[in-house]
């Protein structure tokens, strides 16, 4: 039998004190009592039945913002929706729609009610991203690439649109996916300039996007395309900052869309916009000189509400380079013509 030493039995002792007084700080012996009183002076099952509660449980925040009924979408139906699913699950392929729980994808999907799946197939589109941070060399810009070449050479009248990262400002990554064919170069400002640092990833800068955007249409990309979310605590004139700066760099499209809180870990609405500013802000960017503008609560960058514009858009601007050229081999042709009657 060990006998401890005086000092230490008198911290065992203290020790043990102090177990005790938390306990029964944490647990009061009356607990038991106090719950069981409280149930019985509350409502019982007649009174839920008969509808008599004096007091209704509140659950959640009651000073967040509530959803809006024009931001409540109806389940996504239909034959090509369910066809698409299905695709995608058993490929095991997982899409940016589903993670982002997207309110457009049963439009996008062809999963409108009441539409065959040939119909949905004929106006399904797809969205085609690198997800997550890539650590290759390049950012992923000769991915990029090389899948915008390949549909090309599949198919030259598809028009293919890439929303890409910054590639971390490397002006050289940005060129090689403006010059692989494609039609539309997209890249999102997410945000406000004021907001960046707190709405985007920290390695995100507003002027680094800027500077991609304007060297992609520097690079002979015929459109430029971004999007902004609206409802993460911007005020008026930080947009219409926005505006000007993209503007600057010629950026042809823009979008706006209400910011949608996915999960819990993410960052909190701030408030939601209503209709009438979205479409307010839509006659301030076309008046601008936008080529086109797409606002709304469920407007998303990816979103095909724009896609037969862009279509005429790009259409137009190839038959503009068809004139011009026409032009100047007639204006040679003359030339030569004056050159050999002199």
């Amino acid at each position: 039998m060990h006998i401890l030493p005086p000092q230490v039995t008198a911290a065992v002792r203290a020790v043990r004190a102090a177990r005790t007084h938390a306990r029964c700080l944490a647990t009061p012996s009356s607990s038991k009592g106090s719950f069981s009183q409280t149930l019985a002076d509350g409502p019982s099952l007649d009174d839920f039945i008969a509808d008599r509660v004096p007091d209704r449980v509140v659950l959640g925040n009651k000073n967040a913002p509530r959803l809006p009924s024009y931001l409540k979408t109806t389940i996504p139906k239909g034959a090509s929706f369910a066809k698409i699913k299905k695709d995608l699950r058993g490929l095991n392929l997982h899409t940016v729609c589903e993670e982002a729980r997207c309110p457009n994808i049963g439009d996008c999907w062809g999963g409108k009610e009441g539409v065959s799946e040939a119909e949905g197939k004929r106006g399904a589109t797809a969205t085609i991203m690198l997800m997550g941070d890539t650590y290759l060399a390049d950012g992923g810009a000769y991915h990029f690439a090389e899948t915008i070449m390949k549909i090309k050479q599949k198919a030259p009248q598809i028009l293919v649109e890439a929303l890409t990262g910054d590639f971390a400002g490397n002006l050289e990554h940005v060129a090689v996916v403006a010059k692989s064919g494609l039609d539309v170069y997209a890249h999102n400002i997410e945000t406000v300039e004021a907001l960046t640092p707190f709405v985007r990833d920290r390695r995100a800068k507003f002027r680094q996007s800027l500077q991609v955007l304007e060297h992609a249409k520097k690079s002979g990309v015929k459109v430029t395309k971004t999007s902004m979310m609206l409802g993460v605590g911007e005020n008026e004139e930080q947009v219409m900052h926005a505006l000007r700066e993209l503007r600057k760099v010629d950026v042809d499209v823009v979008t706006f869309g209400q910011y949608m809180r996915p999960t819990k870990r993410h960052m909190k609405v701030d408030r939601y916009v209503e209709p009438a500013e979205f479409d307010r802000w839509k006659q301030v960017a076309e008046d601008m000189g936008f080529l086109y503008v797409a606002s709304g609560p469920l407007v998303r960058s990816s979103y095909k509400a724009g896609e037969f514009y862009i279509e005429n858009v790009l259409k137009g601007k190839a038959a503009e380079r068809r004139t011009k050229t026409l032009v100047a081999d007639e204006a040679l042709e003359t030339g030569a013509r004056n050159v050999q009657q002199s």
